[in-house]
């Protein structure tokens, strides 16, 4: 049975990939009809069939899943009162990640903060737009993972203590005095590497560290995530969504949580969300509104950007983080050594959460001041805001608005 089961999903993986060779060339060809119906620029009645056909050819065109990186994209950001250019350098580099620093060319030292990109199936480009906002007041990196898929076997296994020891290198990579920021399933990691440094007494420990919409404590007000993940047992996880990485890339043989799966299951969650995007995005091909139309673009196309995870990073995520609540119940161990919270004395420590938050639950994110409980109460701070949802909580209009002042201030406040 075990043996037919790997087969399956074996099978599953070289499936999906077949699928997306076949349909590439064919999206390709209904984005160039589109581009040659798009000349067409008459608005008389006679030709609304053919401006059907164009939006219909560039909604099937745009929707596809890739499994290659986008560029951050980040652009020129103003910095006090200059518009600055920024360049992206990599300082640290291991198989599995790359230590991005957005180096702008300015005379001021700034804030360092080192973001924690999330390991759940989209590349830590999904933040690009946190870190935009995060430069204007701050010297930025962020935790550039990998796609399992393209590790070779020989680079090793890479679960959640691999996970942790990568925190604290990048942490010690950008020095005494920085800063660090995690956006949602990485709180956890990212809360034990900095108990793990303060216990050691750790030079490079940050000084402050900024937990975004992430499962300290996931029994808190659960979500249909939460549920799920307790729903089955571990080996339930292990035999039904587990794949090996197929023999035509360079992690052929790894197994891997598949990114494209990942993706399946958030989208579920929201499907009437994603179908009225897409009818929304045909009417504003149909009625030429292109900033409209970009608009979506840009959002799907690093949507539908995936990444394959390491099965044992996948499973012992499962397993401590929302089936056993580790952490919280004071047993989470780093490679058998106990992660001990409250030996966090000298770290400022700052939970955000948003209040329609349909991954997160309330509470799970702020259940990390208890637990620091060493760290003097006017070094812990809060902030629920209000309606957001989870990806609002890290980007759009109210992160930049309402959430990140409140970041700053905290990073501020304990720079020096």
């Amino acid at each position: 049975m075990a043996r037919h089961h790997g087969r399956a999903r074996h099978m599953l993986y070289r499936a999906f990939q077949g699928r997306q060779d076949l349909l590439t060339p064919m999206r390709g060809a209904a984005r160039g009809l589109a581009g040659l119906l798009g000349t067409l620029d008459s608005r008389h009645p006679l030709f609304d069939g053919l401006h059907a056909m164009r939006a219909a050819m560039g909604v099937f065109g745009d929707f596809r899943v890739v499994q290659e990186r986008p560029a951050f994209d980040i652009g020129p950001v103003r910095v006090g009162n200059r518009v600055v250019e920024v360049e992206e350098e990599v300082v640290a580099r291991t198989p599995f990640a790359s230590l991005v620093h957005f180096r702008k060319d300015i005379d001021q030292p700034l804030p360092r903060v080192l973001v924690v990109a999330p390991m759940s199936g989209h590349f830590a480009t999904l933040l690009s737009g946190t870190v935009k906002v995060l430069l204007q007041d701050h010297d930025v990196y962020i935790t550039d993972w990998h796609n399992a898929r393209d590790v070779p076997l020989s680079a090793g296994r890479f679960g959640l203590d691999e996970f942790i020891a990568h925190v604290m290198a990048f942490q010690q990579a950008i020095g005494p005095g920085g800063h660090i920021l995690a956006v949602c399933q990485p709180v956890v990691a990212v809360l034990a590497a900095v108990a793990l440094m303060a216990e050691d007494r750790h030079p490079a420990s940050p000084r402050s560290m900024t937990l975004m919409a992430g499962p300290i404590d996931a029994r808190q007000h659960p979500t249909k995530v939460n549920e799920l993940a307790t729903s089955r047992g571990l080996g339930w996880f292990e035999r039904n969504l587990i794949a090996t990485v197929p023999w035509r890339h360079k992690g052929s043989g790894r197994r891997v949580y598949p990114g494209a799966m990942q993706l399946a299951a958030f989208m579920a969650m929201n499907i009437g969300r994603h179908v009225k995007a897409h009818q929304d995005q045909f009417w504003a091909l149909f009625d030429g509104d292109a900033d409209r139309a970009a608009q979506h673009r840009r959002f799907y196309d690093e949507y539908l950007s995936v990444m394959d995870l390491p099965a044992e990073f996948f499973l012992e995520t499962v397993g401590a983080v929302f089936q056993e609540h580790a952490l919280a119940r004071g047993t989470l161990a780093w490679r058998g050594r106990p992660v001990r919270p409250a030996a966090i004395r000298r770290t400022a420590v700052m939970a955000v959460e948003g209040e329609k938050d349909d991954i997160c639950g309330i509470g799970q994110t702020m259940a990390a001041l208890d637990l620091c409980r060493s760290v003097p109460i006017t070094m812990r701070r809060y902030h629920l805001q209000t309606g957001v949802g989870h990806y609002g909580v890290f980007s759009g209009r109210r992160f930049a608005l309402a959430i990140y002042p409140r970041i700053r201030e905290m990073i501020q406040a304990h720079e020096g």
